[in-house]
């Protein structure tokens, strides 16, 4: 999952902090490639309409 997707979902930074709970500060620190449990958390959040792409870390 490509941060610059979440933050067009959300509609920037602030939004996709407020709606994960976390500072805009975290979320600034993040790299391109979402972090794998964050990119779960969004997954969910979301009801799918982002997908973790991190198949290293997900069940099989």
């Amino acid at each position: 999952m490509m941060k610059s997707d979440v933050l067009e979902f959300f509609g920037g930074p602030k939004n996709t902090a407020d709606a994960l709970g976390l500072s805009p500060a975290s979320v600034s620190q993040w790299g391109e490639e979402i972090p794998p449990l964050r990119a779960f958390q969004i997954e969910l959040l979301t009801n799918g309409a982002l997908k973790n792409t991190d198949t290293k870390n997900k069940a099989a």
